[in-house]
């Protein structure tokens, strides 16, 4: 006997109060689960809300032009009893199976561990086949994906909310902000050009909460995607117990999971600097994300991408900045004739910046910090208000108990793996910053994908040809593939084209004509194999010479592909043009 069932929009995020702008379905049709219903469009997203089981329509409880919120009825739906039966059957969780190793071997991966997967735990509390550990990008993703490929996956996170380190404090909350310095810095320039604006009044305590709304949204958003996807996640600490167990600390007392693949996306933590002593005024970039005080003058301990961009921050907001870095130039890395034109800019701005430096110490006083320094052009000691500690991050593979599972751990943290992200214990795989530099988001989230994709069994790897990198500082730094230090120091033959903004109408137009975009080019066969650019745009620029590598182009693929004018993008072009001998914004380079 047939029963009948009302379907309620489910828990998607935060929507509330949204409109239906169509109806997917009819009276009498036959739905699946994953069946799209209706849409949605509030001002955040447009979104398909699917039904959660299989059956036929048999009444409309909405109309285009409705406004649902979460357990609002959609349609009821008549369910036979074979349907109810393969929904039951579908959600009950899986039995415990034997597992089925990986038997090809990962490429420079010891196998000697092999010996040590073992079948999934039956007494454990949880059992699954898929368990990532971490909710980063990289981790999230992972699961999304060998979810999406049919696995039955679990995500385990030691915080409330979902998203990492670059979603909570990091990438997104920085950006949100560095939005904000860029628009007060512009509003300043203006004055030059005639447009007078009144110098701002900032609500430290109204931006950062502005920040954490953004923060809240995108977390929520992951949310809904893993509900959507039946991803169940866990709270917890975890640790390994053996090759196929986890133990996972919670709020409510230890869980064991059995696992069949593991996907560990632990990512990594702020290097703290030991002899510094304990004071609220010394922080972290963490720290600083929640601006809960504007420091008059605020030193900035390291001078890489992190330190320059809350740099960027602090002192559109008002704060004088010393920068120290232990180094020769800024952004160790990256090519210095990019660098001199970030230093350039920002040397007017700043109150010191002090390269080839060491802090010796810090004495905290009750108004103020007394930092001493070492170096050929710092002063013996100076005082600050605040100072940001910004000298990297540390892997997190020591922290995991891997030892246990016989996973490869070298005296860093970092885990070793294979292009198809294997560790040597094929069935448990890493990405992200735990398996190595670059510790960028955007590398974690591609590896994650691969991930996922093995461990559903497809034939993938990681073969990525360049990750770029950004600084978001003013000017922004962008750079991908080999750097022109890194082709001198090899020996690689390269032909280089480089073109100043300041032939740029668009820079020009903006005020910002002190940028350069810089391609490099194999010498034999002129295809692209770097690329660095300086100025406003250069993280959204950088993307089109990562494609372009990618791809395998050559200056002539660059300089014949017609960009728009006036434009930033085109200087990508007009670089390439240099190369290839055929450029008439300036004049050719001798001998092309």
């Amino acid at each position: 006997m047939s029963k009948t069932t009302i379907i309620q929009v489910p828990d998607i995020g935060d929507f509330k109060n949204v409109e239906i702008i169509e109806v997917l379905v009819s009276p009498g049709d036959r739905i699946e689960p994953d069946t799209p219903l209706i849409t949605i469009e509030s001002d955040k997203a447009t979104m398909e809300v699917p039904s959660p089981r299989a059956g036929f329509i048999k009444e409309l409880k909405v109309a285009i032009g409705d406004r649902v919120s979460v357990g609002s009825p959609i349609a009821s739906v008549e369910i036979e009893p074979s349907m109810d039966t393969a929904d039951k059957i579908q959600d009950a969780p899986l039995a415990p199976e034997k597992i089925s190793i990986e038997t090809s071997t990962p490429d420079k991966i010891d196998q000697s561990s092999k010996q040590r997967t073992e079948e999934p735990n039956s007494s454990a509390d949880i059992q699954t086949e898929v368990l990532v550990l971490g909710a980063g990008p990289g981790g999230y993703t992972a699961a999304f994906r060998a979810a999406d490929l049919g696995k039955k996956t679990l995500l385990v996170e030691r915080y409330p909310a979902l998203g990492g380190v670059c979603l909570n404090v990091g990438c997104i909350p920085s950006k949100a902000y560095l939005h904000t310095a860029n628009i007060l810095q512009e509003t300043r320039a203006m004055a030059a050009r005639g447009v007078t604006f009144r110098e701002p009044a900032i609500d430290p305590a109204r931006l950062a909460a502005w920040k954490n709304r953004i923060v809240n949204r995108l977390a929520k958003g992951i949310a809904g995607l893993a509900r959507q996807r039946k991803v169940r996640i866990l709270q917890g600490v975890g640790s390994f117990a053996s090759p196929n167990t986890l133990m996972l600390e919670t709020s409510d007392g230890p869980v064991t999971i059995a696992f069949e693949h593991a996907i560990i996306a632990v990512g990594s933590r702020t290097t703290r600097i030991p002899s510094f002593p304990e004071d609220p005024r010394i922080w972290t970039a963490t720290d600083a994300l929640q601006l809960e005080t504007i420091p008059a003058r605020l030193l900035v301990v390291g001078g890489g991408v992190i330190g320059l961009e809350m740099a960027t921050i602090y002192n559109a907001l008002g704060s004088r900045i010393t920068i120290v870095e232990r180094q020769k130039d800024l952004i160790p890395g990256c090519d210095g004739d990019l660098v001199r034109i970030l230093r350039k800019r920002i040397a007017k701005r700043y109150e010191n910046i002090f390269t080839e430096t060491e802090i010796t110490g810090i004495t905290p006083r009750e108004k103020d910090l007394e930092v001493s320094f070492s170096g050929q052009d710092a002063p013996s000691s100076d005082t600050f208000d605040a100072v940001l500690v910004s000298v990297g991050r540390a892997p997190n593979g020591l922290r995991i108990a891997p030892e246990k599972a016989g996973v490869r751990v070298d005296e860093r943290g970092f885990i070793p793996v294979d292009q198809r992200q294997c560790t040597n214990i094929p069935h448990i795989l890493a990405i992200g910053d735990v398996v190595g530099q670059p510790m960028l988001a955007h590398k974690a989230q591609h590896q994650g994908k691969v991930a996922g994709e093995v461990v559903a069994g497809l034939a993938t790897r990681f073969d990525a040809r360049a990750i770029p990198s950004v600084a978001y500082t003013d000017p922004e730094v962008a750079w991908m593939g080999i750097t022109e230090n890194e082709a001198k120091a090899q020996g690689i033959p390269y032909d280089k084209g480089a073109f100043p903004w300041a032939a740029s109408g668009r820079a020009l137009g903006m005020g910002r004509d002190e940028g350069i975009t810089k391609l490099l080019f194999d010498k034999g066969t002129r295809r692209i194999i770097g690329a660095g650019i300086v100025g406003p745009h250069a993280g959204d620029l950088i993307s089109e010479a990562v494609l372009a590598l990618e791809m395998g182009a050559d200056c002539h693929d660059l300089d014949l592909t017609i960009h728009p004018h006036p434009t930033l993008s085109e200087t990508l072009g007009l670089s390439a043009e240099m190369v290839a001998g055929t450029i008439t914004d300036l004049l050719p380079q001798r001998g092309r």
